[in-house]
């Protein structure tokens, strides 16, 4: 594959799957910025890397891939953990929102999709990918290297528990 071929593939790419990867790496990073800079290196290493892509899987499943991997890379990163302890020692600059504030900001994101974010990791993935992605159960397995088993009861338990802390909210807010 020559240069221009990789040039029109990413242009292809990232026309097609730039806002799912943003969604896919935003809902484990929860940072807006940092989720670009991540779909941005997916995208790098798309370019750099798609001669050895072996087709073994879909293009997406494997632009995925490399999401997860990036986002889990950065979780574990120091540039990380550091930035989480300057919130910490700074009194959680999060915190400091008004409360007009965070309550416009829960009521854009909506209650459904702001619950999303309370769910451990495992669960969050899984409910991105199957309902924001729209990903098959067989597609989200091979991507995350698990059965087909563990994806559906992950659903499920994710959905219970997201009901759970639908429902938890609206008693708070009433």
């Amino acid at each position: 594959m020559n240069e221009n071929e990789r040039a029109r593939l990413l242009e292809k790419v990232m026309l097609e799957y730039g806002d799912q990867l943003a969604r896919l790496a935003y809902s484990y990073v929860k940072e807006e910025e940092i989720a670009k800079d991540i779909v941005q290196n997916t995208f790098f290493k798309c370019y750099s890397k798609i001669t050895s892509f072996r087709h073994e899987s879909t293009l997406k499943t494997w632009l995925y891939r490399i999401t997860i991997n990036e986002c889990k890379d950065y979780l574990k990163s120091w540039a990380y953990k550091r930035s989480r302890m300057m919130e910490i020692y700074q009194g959680n600059r999060s915190s400091a929102m008004s409360s007009e504030e965070e309550a416009l900001k829960k009521w854009e994101m909506g209650r459904v999709k702001s619950s999303i974010f309370t769910l451990p990791p495992k669960y969050r993935e899984i409910i991105f990918l199957y309902y924001y992605d729209e990903m098959t159960m067989e597609e989200i397995a091979e991507l995350l290297g698990v059965p087909i088993s563990t994806v559906k009861s992950r659903i499920t338990r994710g959905r219970e528990r997201l009901k759970q802390e639908v429902e938890r909210r609206e008693i708070y807010e009433q």
